[in-house]
């Protein structure tokens, strides 16, 4: 009778002891289950921060303009150029130019191809034939990508009458924006207001650079007898920070980012 009591009793600690090394064993796995898996978050979390900041950095570096063309006839409009030569904004700033910008798809086009592309449209070309004036500014920071499209903008307008190509610092394209006006149009305001002060922001919007350029020529007495604008010289180039710069054609008649 007492030897089959003892031997329940080492039955049941025998028991409890492989219950014990089983709970043991168990923590043991699940432990290290738990410091794997809490390695394998942490590695993913640094891969996806990676992942967004690449995409987020890339997005940052296209979708930022290095390079504005201020192009004004009739219509006023500016492109946004990234630094890979791409159009990525097509901007009016009065409503020929919002006719413009939405009868020509040109977004993220090559800036040459998009420049092309608007000074060849049947709404441009007939203002040119009519002997209206176009002003193409380019507005950089005087870097290499800044004199690379000065000069693809010369090549593009080289030959055709009433047009004419300059280069300004971008730090003078804010004050045109803050009064609703592409940079060629208001340097064009800046210089009729030095003659007229009482010329507004508002008369200006409404003008064709052809206006503008006669206006200019009137009151700086350079027209000739026949009231045609007495200057018709043929050139591109560099305007300073005073506000002048070349022209391919003096303008006649009538005058407009």
């Amino acid at each position: 009778m007492n030897d089959k009591i003892r031997q329940a009793f080492d039955q049941v600690q025998a028991e409890n002891e492989l219950k014990d090394k089983t709970k043991d064993f168990i923590f043991q796995k699940t432990k290290g289950y738990k410091q794997a898996k809490t390695a394998n978050f942490k590695y993913l979390a640094s891969a996806f921060a990676c992942v967004a900041f690449l995409l987020i950095g890339g997005y940052w570096l296209y979708f930022t303009p290095t390079v504005q063309i201020s192009i004004d006839i009739n219509p006023s409009v500016e492109l946004g150029v990234n630094r890979f030569n791409r159009i990525i904004s097509f901007e009016s700033y009065n409503d020929d130019g919002d006719k413009l910008t939405d009868s020509l798809d040109i977004k993220f086009m090559d800036y040459s191809e998009a420049v092309n592309k608007i000074i060849d449209s049947e709404e441009i070309l007939t203002l040119l034939e009519n002997d209206e004036v176009m002003t193409i500014a380019v507005v950089g920071t005087d870097n290499l990508q800044s004199e690379e499209v000065l000069s693809n903008m010369q090549s593009c307008t080289a030959g055709r009458d009433n047009t004419y190509c300059y280069y300004t610092h971008s730090k003078e394209v804010e004050k045109a924006h803050e009064s609703g006006l592409s940079y060629g149009k208001y340097k064009a305001f800046l210089e009729l207001q030095k003659l007229d002060p009482t010329i507004t922001v508002e008369e200006i919007q409404s003008m064709t650079m052809r206006e503008i350029r006669e206006r200019i020529s009137q009151l700086s007495g350079n027209v000739d007898d026949n009231g045609e604008n007495s200057r018709k010289n043929t050139g591109t180039g560099r305007e300073n920070h005073s506000g002048n710069g070349s022209r391919h054609r003096g303008a006649k008649g009538r005058n407009t980012q």
